[in-house]
Protein backbone atom coordinates (compact mmCIF):
# COMPACT_ATOMS: atom_id res chain seq x y z
CA UNK A 1 0.00 0.00 0.00
CA UNK A 2 1.51 3.06 -0.97
CA UNK A 3 2.08 6.15 1.58
CA UNK A 4 -1.00 8.02 0.00
CA UNK A 5 -3.18 5.00 0.23
CA UNK A 6 -2.32 4.47 3.98
CA UNK A 7 -3.08 8.05 4.66
CA UNK A 8 -6.22 7.87 2.57
CA UNK A 9 -7.31 5.36 5.32
CA UNK A 10 -6.47 7.05 7.70
CA UNK A 11 -8.26 10.06 7.02
CA UNK A 12 -11.65 7.75 6.47
CA UNK A 13 -11.43 5.76 9.48
CA UNK A 14 -10.64 9.18 11.51
CA UNK A 15 -13.74 11.04 9.97
CA UNK A 16 -15.89 7.57 10.50
CA UNK A 17 -15.07 7.48 14.19
CA UNK A 18 -15.83 10.96 14.34
CA UNK A 19 -18.90 10.66 12.90
CA UNK A 20 -20.04 8.06 15.21
CA UNK A 21 -18.65 9.74 18.39
CA UNK A 22 -21.35 12.39 17.56
CA UNK A 23 -24.08 10.66 16.83
CA UNK A 24 -23.10 8.56 20.39
CA UNK A 25 -23.29 12.06 21.95
CA UNK A 26 -26.10 14.73 20.30
CA UNK A 27 -28.63 11.85 19.91
CA UNK A 28 -29.63 12.15 23.57
CA UNK A 29 -30.24 16.07 22.33
CA UNK A 30 -32.95 14.47 20.09
CA UNK A 31 -34.57 12.19 22.97
CA UNK A 32 -34.57 14.37 25.56
CA UNK A 33 -37.20 12.53 27.76
CA UNK A 34 -39.78 14.87 30.12
CA UNK A 35 -36.95 14.82 32.96
CA UNK A 36 -33.98 15.60 31.52
CA UNK A 37 -33.00 19.60 31.15
CA UNK A 38 -34.53 22.41 30.88
CA UNK A 39 -38.10 21.03 32.51
CA UNK A 40 -38.01 18.59 29.30
CA UNK A 41 -38.73 21.44 26.95
CA UNK A 42 -35.94 23.74 25.49
CA UNK A 43 -38.04 26.66 24.81
CA UNK A 44 -38.62 27.27 28.84
CA UNK A 45 -34.99 28.00 29.18
CA UNK A 46 -34.83 30.32 26.09
CA UNK A 47 -37.28 33.43 25.33
CA UNK A 48 -37.30 36.33 23.08
CA UNK A 49 -39.66 39.76 23.01
CA UNK A 50 -41.65 41.69 21.16
CA UNK A 51 -39.08 44.36 21.76
CA UNK A 52 -35.89 42.20 21.16
CA UNK A 53 -36.87 40.57 17.89
CA UNK A 54 -38.20 44.66 16.74
CA UNK A 55 -34.66 45.76 17.59
CA UNK A 56 -32.63 42.62 16.15
CA UNK A 57 -34.53 43.04 13.08
CA UNK A 58 -35.44 46.64 12.84
CA UNK A 59 -33.67 47.28 9.43
CA UNK A 60 -35.39 44.45 7.56
CA UNK A 61 -38.81 45.38 8.81
CA UNK A 62 -41.53 46.05 11.38
CA UNK A 63 -42.41 42.88 13.59
CA UNK A 64 -45.84 42.32 14.03
CA UNK A 65 -45.36 38.89 16.37
CA UNK A 66 -43.12 36.20 17.94
CA UNK A 67 -43.78 32.65 18.39
CA UNK A 68 -42.10 29.16 19.18
CA UNK A 69 -41.28 28.20 16.20
CA UNK A 70 -42.89 24.57 15.09
CA UNK A 71 -39.26 23.21 15.27
CA UNK A 72 -36.72 23.33 18.66
CA UNK A 73 -34.30 26.09 19.00
CA UNK A 74 -35.95 28.42 16.80
CA UNK A 75 -38.39 31.61 17.21
CA UNK A 76 -40.74 32.49 14.42
CA UNK A 77 -41.28 35.77 13.78
CA UNK A 78 -43.60 37.51 11.12
CA UNK A 79 -42.55 40.80 9.56
CA UNK A 80 -44.13 43.01 7.64
CA UNK A 81 -42.77 45.10 4.83
CA UNK A 82 -44.39 47.65 3.14
CA UNK A 83 -47.68 45.88 4.34
CA UNK A 84 -47.02 42.66 3.14
CA UNK A 85 -46.22 39.85 5.99
CA UNK A 86 -43.28 37.58 5.77
CA UNK A 87 -41.86 34.88 8.47
CA UNK A 88 -38.42 34.30 9.65
CA UNK A 89 -36.76 32.60 12.07
CA UNK A 90 -34.45 33.48 14.70
CA UNK A 91 -32.43 31.01 16.76
CA UNK A 92 -31.97 30.56 20.24
CA UNK A 93 -28.67 32.33 20.34
CA UNK A 94 -29.96 35.53 18.90
CA UNK A 95 -27.32 35.37 16.36
CA UNK A 96 -28.80 34.34 13.09
CA UNK A 97 -32.38 34.82 11.07
CA UNK A 98 -33.36 32.25 8.79
CA UNK A 99 -35.68 32.73 5.80
CA UNK A 100 -38.04 30.40 3.91
CA UNK A 101 -40.16 27.88 4.53
CA UNK A 102 -39.96 24.84 7.23
CA UNK A 103 -40.89 21.36 5.64
CA UNK A 104 -41.97 18.28 8.06
CA UNK A 105 -40.01 15.62 6.24
CA UNK A 106 -42.90 12.67 6.64
CA UNK A 107 -45.59 14.74 5.19
CA UNK A 108 -43.75 16.91 3.10
CA UNK A 109 -45.57 20.20 4.27
CA UNK A 110 -45.16 23.59 5.66
CA UNK A 111 -44.96 23.72 8.72
CA UNK A 112 -46.02 27.35 10.75
CA UNK A 113 -45.53 30.87 8.77
CA UNK A 114 -48.41 30.79 5.93
CA UNK A 115 -49.59 27.36 7.38
CA UNK A 116 -50.08 29.01 10.46
CA UNK A 117 -51.32 32.39 9.07
CA UNK A 118 -53.76 30.45 6.71
CA UNK A 119 -54.94 28.42 9.37
CA UNK A 120 -55.63 32.16 11.59
CA UNK A 121 -57.29 33.60 8.38
CA UNK A 122 -59.74 30.95 7.98
CA UNK A 123 -60.83 31.80 11.54
CA UNK A 124 -60.86 35.23 10.73
CA UNK A 125 -64.06 37.14 9.94
CA UNK A 126 -64.13 37.00 6.33
CA UNK A 127 -63.55 40.17 3.72
CA UNK A 128 -65.90 40.95 1.38
CA UNK A 129 -66.20 43.03 -1.96
CA UNK A 130 -68.92 43.43 -3.93
CA UNK A 131 -68.79 40.59 -6.90
CA UNK A 132 -69.79 42.94 -9.34
CA UNK A 133 -67.14 44.95 -9.50
CA UNK A 134 -64.79 42.07 -10.07
CA UNK A 135 -64.29 41.31 -13.62
CA UNK A 136 -62.69 39.60 -15.94
CA UNK A 137 -60.86 42.23 -17.84
CA UNK A 138 -57.50 42.27 -17.82
CA UNK A 139 -57.33 38.78 -16.23
CA UNK A 140 -55.50 35.58 -17.84
CA UNK A 141 -58.11 32.22 -17.93
CA UNK A 142 -57.20 29.01 -16.65
CA UNK A 143 -59.53 26.41 -17.19
CA UNK A 144 -63.09 26.05 -18.71
CA UNK A 145 -63.75 29.65 -20.60
CA UNK A 146 -67.62 28.61 -20.65
CA UNK A 147 -67.48 27.17 -16.54
CA UNK A 148 -70.51 28.11 -14.71
CA UNK A 149 -68.10 28.31 -11.35
CA UNK A 150 -65.80 31.24 -11.12
CA UNK A 151 -62.45 32.13 -8.98
CA UNK A 152 -60.64 35.04 -9.65
CA UNK A 153 -56.98 34.90 -8.46
CA UNK A 154 -54.58 37.90 -7.44
CA UNK A 155 -50.96 36.80 -8.10
CA UNK A 156 -47.88 38.53 -8.36
CA UNK A 157 -45.18 37.14 -10.70
CA UNK A 158 -42.19 37.08 -8.45
CA UNK A 159 -44.09 35.62 -5.57
CA UNK A 160 -43.20 32.06 -4.69
CA UNK A 161 -46.68 31.40 -2.61
CA UNK A 162 -48.16 32.39 -5.96
CA UNK A 163 -45.76 30.13 -8.11
CA UNK A 164 -46.73 27.49 -5.33
CA UNK A 165 -50.58 27.84 -6.01
CA UNK A 166 -50.25 27.74 -9.35
CA UNK A 167 -49.40 24.78 -9.49
CA UNK A 168 -52.63 23.54 -6.86
CA UNK A 169 -54.57 25.79 -9.05
CA UNK A 170 -53.97 23.25 -12.13
CA UNK A 171 -54.59 20.44 -10.06
CA UNK A 172 -57.93 22.62 -8.95
CA UNK A 173 -59.03 22.78 -12.83
CA UNK A 174 -58.54 18.84 -13.23
CA UNK A 175 -60.79 18.38 -10.58
CA UNK A 176 -63.74 20.78 -11.02
CA UNK A 177 -63.90 20.58 -14.94
CA UNK A 178 -66.57 22.94 -14.97
CA UNK A 179 -64.83 25.98 -12.98
CA UNK A 180 -63.14 28.85 -14.86
CA UNK A 181 -59.92 30.52 -12.86
CA UNK A 182 -59.19 34.75 -13.84
CA UNK A 183 -55.70 35.32 -12.68
CA UNK A 184 -55.03 39.12 -12.12
CA UNK A 185 -51.79 40.14 -11.66
CA UNK A 186 -51.30 42.57 -8.92
CA UNK A 187 -47.17 43.11 -8.68
CA UNK A 188 -46.40 43.90 -5.31
CA UNK A 189 -43.73 46.79 -4.38
CA UNK A 190 -41.66 44.28 -2.38
CA UNK A 191 -40.79 42.24 -5.67
CA UNK A 192 -39.35 45.54 -7.89
CA UNK A 193 -39.24 43.44 -11.24
CA UNK A 194 -42.84 41.97 -10.98
CA UNK A 195 -44.49 45.24 -12.12
CA UNK A 196 -42.38 44.94 -15.46
CA UNK A 197 -43.07 41.18 -15.36
CA UNK A 198 -46.53 41.73 -15.34
CA UNK A 199 -46.94 44.02 -18.12
CA UNK A 200 -45.25 41.72 -20.91
CA UNK A 201 -47.42 38.61 -19.10
CA UNK A 202 -50.22 40.28 -19.72
CA UNK A 203 -49.64 42.21 -22.91
CA UNK A 204 -49.16 38.85 -24.53
CA UNK A 205 -52.13 37.38 -22.41
CA UNK A 206 -49.72 34.38 -21.41
CA UNK A 207 -50.32 31.51 -19.40
CA UNK A 208 -46.55 30.23 -20.18
CA UNK A 209 -45.27 33.85 -19.40
CA UNK A 210 -46.19 33.82 -15.91
CA UNK A 211 -45.36 30.03 -15.38
CA UNK A 212 -41.95 30.89 -16.92
CA UNK A 213 -40.82 34.04 -14.44
CA UNK A 214 -42.45 31.40 -11.40
CA UNK A 215 -39.84 29.19 -12.65
CA UNK A 216 -37.39 31.92 -12.19
CA UNK A 217 -36.62 31.97 -15.89
CA UNK A 218 -36.18 35.73 -17.51
CA UNK A 219 -38.70 37.81 -19.41
CA UNK A 220 -38.78 40.01 -22.19
CA UNK A 221 -38.63 43.83 -21.13
CA UNK A 222 -41.74 45.45 -22.09
CA UNK A 223 -42.20 47.57 -25.01
CA UNK A 224 -43.74 51.84 -24.16
CA UNK A 225 -46.84 51.33 -22.52
CA UNK A 226 -48.09 48.13 -23.69
CA UNK A 227 -50.26 46.58 -20.66
CA UNK A 228 -49.19 49.41 -18.22
CA UNK A 229 -52.96 50.73 -17.82
CA UNK A 230 -54.39 47.12 -16.89
CA UNK A 231 -51.68 46.48 -14.61
CA UNK A 232 -52.44 49.50 -12.76
CA UNK A 233 -56.14 49.69 -12.96
CA UNK A 234 -55.75 46.01 -11.37
CA UNK A 235 -53.46 47.62 -7.96
CA UNK A 236 -55.89 50.31 -8.32
CA UNK A 237 -58.90 47.95 -7.61
CA UNK A 238 -57.01 45.17 -5.27
CA UNK A 239 -55.77 48.27 -3.10
CA UNK A 240 -58.98 50.01 -2.67
CA UNK A 241 -60.37 46.30 -1.88
CA UNK A 242 -57.78 45.57 0.79
CA UNK A 243 -56.29 43.10 -0.77
CA UNK A 244 -52.74 43.41 0.66
CA UNK A 245 -50.65 40.56 -0.20
CA UNK A 246 -50.56 37.52 -3.05
CA UNK A 247 -52.08 35.06 -3.53
CA UNK A 248 -55.51 35.96 -2.84
CA UNK A 249 -58.45 34.62 -4.05
CA UNK A 250 -61.74 36.34 -4.56
CA UNK A 251 -64.78 33.95 -4.52
CA UNK A 252 -68.02 34.41 -6.65
CA UNK A 253 -69.86 35.53 -3.82
CA UNK A 254 -67.03 38.28 -3.02
CA UNK A 255 -65.83 36.87 -0.29
CA UNK A 256 -61.96 37.62 -0.37
CA UNK A 257 -59.51 34.64 0.71
CA UNK A 258 -55.92 35.60 1.80
CA UNK A 259 -52.57 33.16 1.57
CA UNK A 260 -51.98 30.00 0.23
CA UNK A 261 -54.35 27.22 -0.39
CA UNK A 262 -54.26 24.03 -1.45
CA UNK A 263 -56.14 22.61 -4.13
CA UNK A 264 -58.83 20.57 -2.33
CA UNK A 265 -59.01 23.24 -0.01
CA UNK A 266 -59.75 25.91 -2.69
CA UNK A 267 -62.30 22.77 -4.00
CA UNK A 268 -63.92 23.13 -0.79
CA UNK A 269 -64.38 27.07 -0.71
CA UNK A 270 -66.23 26.60 -4.03
CA UNK A 271 -68.76 24.83 -2.44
Amino acid sequence: MSLLQQLTLFARTTMAIAFLAFLAFSTPAFAMSAGEGCGGDCASCHSITLQEATTLLKDIGKVKSVNPAPVRGLFEVAIEQQGNTGYAYIDYGKKHIIAGQVFDIASRKVLGGPATAAAEAAKAPAQWVDPATVTKEHALLMGNPKGSKKLFVFTDPECPYCAKMHAELKKLVALEPDLAIYIKLYPLKMHPKAYDKARVILGEKSLKLLEQSFAGQPLPAPKGKDAKKPVDDTIKFAEAAGIKSTPTLVLSDGRIIPGFREAKAMQELLR
